[in-house]
Formats: C-alpha cells, structure tokens, sequence
C-alpha cells in the first residue's frame, strides 16, 4: 500500500539523518580532545561551590572538555579541597576509582597539586590550585575505594574569617 511506503520511506531518510549526525558530534569530541579517534564513555561534568569570599567556583571533570584538553586519553577526575581551620589543615580528595595505589602519582607545590594515574584504559590527570599556601613536605596521601585523599599542612594557620551574626 502507498501509506506503507510512505512511512517506510520517511524513517529510512530520519535514520540516515541520525547517522550522519552520530558521525558529526564522534568528529567534533575528537577533535576538541586532539584525536583523530574517540573511544567511550564519554564523561562531563561540574561541580559548582561558593567561595569564601561569596563568588561560585566551577570544577569541571571528565574526559571531554570544552574547548581544550590536556591529554588525550586522560580523564580530569572530580575533586574536592577542604580547608579546615580547626584541624589546620587541608585536605584535597579526588576521586580515581579503577586504579591501584602504586600506580599513582602525586606532586606538590606550596601553590598546586598534581594528581596523575594509569592503569590500563583508566587514566586521569589533573592539575589542582590551593586556596593557601601549604608545606609540601607535610603532604600525607591515602587512597581506599578509589578515593585519594591527601592532607597537607598550611605554611600560616588558617584564620577563620568572618563575623558572628545573631539569627532572630
């Protein structure tokens, strides 16, 4: 019947359209990551936190970022700072699931931590600025669970900033 071909015809072209639009966006996330070919799970995402001085802050992790990547083939893992004046310290946890601690790689400055593992297909890199100066040589690492956590001592106890204010 007329009818069925018809619709036939139309799905056919709307399959060829999401194909050709399939081909298009593997191109594009290749190209913004430097490759000529790009394998799965494509992963992005952000975290947004207020800063102290009330400004957000946006972390973005995963191995597709717009518009530059490092690395191909590395993904930016999530991570987290916690400054904690009444321990005086300052903790960064990252998290890295998939790898083996002694396949990982940990830098400090008093400004900046590298984090960089592998294991495999698994690999994660990234670069973290601290809210403080810290004393690298303080710098403690644990990981468990695929989580990586790293406490470093600040170079001047943190000062707990603000002013009380009564709720009525």
């Amino acid at each position: 019947m007329w009818w069925d071909r018809y619709w036939r015809r139309i799905l056919e072209d709307m399959e060829k359209d999401f194909e050709e639009l399939e081909k298009m966006m593997d191109e594009i996330f290749a190209t913004m990551r430097g490759e000529g070919e790009m394998r799965g799970p494509y992963v992005y995402g952000f975290s947004i936190t207020i800063g102290p001085d009330g400004k957000p802050i946006v972390r973005r992790f995963g191995n597709v970022k717009p518009p530059i990547v490092e690395e191909a083939g590395y993904r930016e893992p999530f991570v987290d700072i916690v400054v904690d004046d009444k321990a005086n310290e300052v903790r960064v946890i990252a998290e890295i699931p998939g790898v083996s601690k002694d396949k990982i790689e940990v830098e400090a400055t008093d400004k900046i931590i590298k984090i960089r593992a592998e294991n495999g297909d698994r690999k994660y890199k990234t670069q973290v600025e601290l809210p403080v100066e810290v004393d690298p040589k303080s710098a403690k690492a644990r990981y468990n669970n695929g989580i990586l956590e790293i406490t470093l001592k600040p170079k001047e106890p943190i000062k707990e900033e603000g002013t009380k204010i009564k709720v009525e």
